[in-house]
């Protein structure tokens, strides 16, 4: 039995008020929104001629995608997949698929667009996805990439904007358990929080 107390649906639950409190921060919301500018142009130049088809990768892509969708000055289509490792956690596990995309991938261009690149392993299984789909190409972008060596995958992405350090970040539509995707900008949660919760 738990010595912790339940906290109610309607009850923000403490220590994610006091990780956003105390974390620090990574890159200011000026540097995000100059980082999604960047990737617009190199999206613009290497997709605006190809009737391509976006998927942003819930949850955590909603805010990326948001911010890159007026930067792209050309018709596209958007459809989302919702597949994921973390589904509140500060730790991956096995990926489980909540939703597929309505539109059919069969020769298109395929943008996806995601949060950060970790270890690869959910847009490695993405990727491997949209190709059996019969996609005619299929390019990533992310809003971050952190640097360490475990992405063991061989998976990277066409377009990054910005480089994070290997510890856990949120904002930007990177969440801390569910919670803080909406905070602008990027920023790092202290190490004595990093535990899962």
């Amino acid at each position: 039995m738990s010595d912790v107390a339940p906290v109610s649906v309607d009850q923000l639950p403490a220590h994610v008020l006091e990780v956003w409190h105390r974390s620090r921060e990574i890159h200011s919301p000026t540097v995000v929104e100059a980082a999604i500018t960047r990737m617009a142009v190199a999206i613009h130049a290497d997709m605006s001629a190809h009737n391509p088809l976006l998927l942003s990768v819930l949850v955590g892509a909603l805010v990326p995608t948001a911010m890159l969708l007026p930067k792209l000055d050309f018709p596209l289509q958007i459809d989302c997949v919702h597949a994921t490792r973390y589904r509140g956690d500060t730790r991956g596990g096995e990926l489980q698929w909540r939703s597929y995309p309505s539109h059919p991938l069969q020769g298109r261009h395929v943008l996806l667009v995601d949060d950060i690149l970790d270890e690869g392993l959910t847009l490695a299984a993405l990727l491997g996805w949209c190709r059996e789909q019969g996609a005619a190409s299929v390019r990533v972008a992310v809003l971050a990439e952190k640097r360490h060596d475990r992405n063991h995958t061989g998976i990277s992405a066409d377009y990054v904007g910005l480089e994070v350090p290997d510890v856990y970040v949120f904002g930007s539509g990177m969440d801390y358990q569910d919670y803080l995707r909406n905070v602008p900008g990027i920023r790092a949660v202290c190490d004595d929080h990093r535990q899962e919760g």
